[in-house]
């Protein structure tokens, strides 16, 4: 998909007045395998080709030796300014797991969110997740900040990502009782080779209750891009994480039928794996990063893809 492509149809997220591309672009390897200048070179062909939801957290990417968190919200920043398009950008970010920032408590949550406003280089979050839900704080505290946030213009709307479907119902249940902000989205763990998490109870409830699904780990660390073959060693921090599916005979049947679709298609593995990701119920766009420009075009296509009800039948028996 080039810059000159027309711009594909954005989809409505959840009950909110946000609008985003099929394809939403992870910002945890910004600051991590992608430095300043190759995080710039993505984030710019990835708005050029019609992109316009970019998801990020306060703790990314402070696993990495020398850094403290933060590091890819910074960057964000920095590219929001240079290029002037913040109004363009949907900015998602996240907050429980910053090391300076733990937890979900009332006051962690407003000095947070204040602390990725400054890094951000911008007066307001668009869509701000709980990252981890923290079962040891009262859905009232946590909502009850976050709606204070949202009333302070500070941020837009807000999300849940790591949380069970009792704690999601729940805090639902206190934001229509007291007419407080309400959740729109939800970021599970969800893809072709890890769909428990998700399917069920989760999935229902966000049926049910209009929550739009934003899939993290859509790829399954790499694995569903294709690259990870039996003998095959691929240079990736997320190398191990990607290996362990090619060792399942579930694994092995979705590359299969995966190479199948991709080959009838002309298109891209990834592409295929994000399409079924993308046509399940309740998910609007799914998350995939690139550390590289030259990985941008194989995640790009999901938004010219569209799978057949035979195809995406076929990838759900190889996945079960």
């Amino acid at each position: 998909m080039t810059a000159s492509s027309a711009s594909p149809v954005l989809r409505k997220l959840g009950a909110s007045d946000l609008e985003v591309f099929p394809l939403a672009l992870g910002g945890n390897v910004f600051g991590w395998t992608a430095d300043e200048a190759t995080s710039f070179a993505v984030l710019d062909a990835y708005t050029a080709a019609g992109g316009n939801f970019v998801d990020t957290a306060d703790s990314y990417s402070a696993w990495v030796e020398g850094n403290q968190g933060g590091e890819s919200e910074t960057i964000i920043g920095k590219w929001l300014k240079a290029r002037g398009n913040r109004d363009d950008v949907v900015v998602a970010t996240k907050v429980s797991q910053h090391p300076a920032y733990q937890g979900l408590s009332a006051a962690n949550i407003k000095a947070a969110a204040d602390a990725s406003l400054r890094r951000l280089d911008t007066d307001h979050i668009d869509l701000y997740y709980t990252h981890f839900d923290k079962p040891e704080v009262p859905v009232e505290e946590i909502i009850g900040a976050l709606d204070e946030l949202v009333r302070a213009g500070k941020v837009r709307h807000i999300a849940a990502s790591n949380i069970s479907a009792e704690r999601l119902q729940e805090s639902l249940d206190f934001s229509d009782r007291e007419g407080l902000a309400r959740y729109v989205a939800l970021q599970p763990h969800y893809n072709l080779v890890s769909r428990d998490t998700y399917e069920g109870p989760l999935q229902d409830l966000a049926s049910r209750t209009g929550l739009a699904a934003v899939p993290y780990f859509a790829l399954a660390s790499g694995f569903l891009t294709g690259k990870y073959r039996p003998g095959t060693t691929v240079d990736s921090a997320r190398a191990g994480g990607a290996a362990k599916y090619l060792e399942s005979e579930r694994g092995q049947r979705v590359l299969v039928a995966l190479d199948e679709i991709a080959e009838a298609h002309a298109a891209p593995v990834p592409a295929v794996a994000l399409a079924w990701l993308a046509a399940q119920p309740t998910v609007t766009a799914p998350i995939a990063s690139a550390r590289t420009v030259e990985q941008l075009p194989a995640l790009l296509a999901v938004a010219d893809l569209t799978l057949t009800e035979e195809e995406l039948q076929k990838l759900t028996r190889a996945s079960a």
